[in-house]
């Protein structure tokens, strides 16, 4: 157990995260757990204390894990729904006290920048961009390399968010499907013209999708009913597959969805709005195919600690 070992936690709106990794940057431990912190945010403006419980429980076991390790270093980044919080700042002084990390709620410009850096640490150039795509529960980030300078915008789009505001029947009516596909438009629309690089990607791009509903996509269109890294790892998912479990998965209820082999448990409630974040985003930009990356936003920090 290296005593140099570094740890990155990501606080986001539907899963804490944990990646511990040694000094040469080779992972250790690699955790996920949902905790739906965001839960209600949307339209309380607050993080709820059920949510906040949870979350505390998870971070008590990571700060044991940590302690397993020798980790000298730490970081915990809280995402959107710490963001849109009023009481994020108490969230994040509890958050601090418990693992030891330095916690900061992270804008989004910085999470892209940290995803993009996470997600092409391992990957040879493309011809064209690398448009990465991380789906939250809050937000969704595009993140885009220019030079030396990483462009991103944060939309306020996530699984969570769309679900909460929109997909409110069991399963979602055509009404409810059509109204969160025109927010996601218009979320791209605005990223679009914040950044208009976004619009003019070169020919022979790729885009690289992180985060859990593609993850999960990845897992359900490979019939993968347990998780294994290896297996998930830069798998491809191409958009006519995107496109029919998207479809597929918004017919069917809550409960069966569940049945699926390689669906996260947690999951179930929020795939469909993950999942046409995805599909509109592909459309949009044009692209066949997705390469899913289990590579993010945590690796992004475990190299910026190293680097420090």
């Amino acid at each position: 157990m290296s005593s140099k070992a570094v740890a990155a936690i990501d606080c986001g709106t539907n899963s804490t995260r944990l990646l511990v990794v040694d000094a040469e940057g080779r992972s250790l431990e690699r955790l996920m757990r949902i905790t739906r912190l965001g839960q209600g945010v949307d339209e309380t403006g607050l993080l709820g204390a059920e949510a906040l419980e949870r979350c505390y429980r998870v971070l008590r076991e990571y700060r044991e894990v940590m302690d397993g390790f020798g980790v000298s270093s730490a970081r915990l980044a809280a995402t959107s729904a710490a963001r849109d919080a009023a009481n994020g700042p108490e969230f994040l002084a509890r958050a601090a006290e418990i693992t030891g990390a330095v916690a900061e709620v992270i804008p989004g410009v910085e999470e892209a920048r940290l995803s993009h850096l996470g997600a092409t640490s391992d990957l040879d150039a493309p011809e064209g961009d690398d448009l990465i795509v991380d789906i939250g529960g809050g937000s969704t980030e595009l993140a885009l390399a220019r030079g030396l300078q990483v462009l991103g915008f944060s939309m306020q789009v996530g699984c969570v968010r769309l679900s909460e505001r929109y997909l409110h029947t069991d399963p979602p009516t055509e009404e409810e499907l059509a109204a969160a596909r025109t927010e996601v438009r218009r979320a791209l629309n605005e990223a679009i013209a914040a950044q208009p690089a976004l619009g003019e990607l070169a020919s022979g791009s790729r885009l690289i999708g992180l985060a859990g509903t593609v993850s999960t996509l990845a897992q359900l269109d490979g019939g993968i009913s347990t998780y294994r890294f290896e297996d998930v790892h830069h798998r491809h998912l191409n958009a006519a597959a995107v496109q029919a479990w998207t479809e597929q998965l918004a017919t069917e209820s809550i409960a069966q969805r569940k049945e699926h082999p390689g669906m996260v448990p947690g999951r179930e409630d929020v795939i469909v709005g993950g999942a046409i974040v995805l599909d509109e985003v592909m459309t949009r930009f044009g692209f066949e195919s997705c390469l899913v990356s289990e590579h993010d936003i945590l690796d992004g920090i475990a190299a910026d600690l190293l680097s420090s």
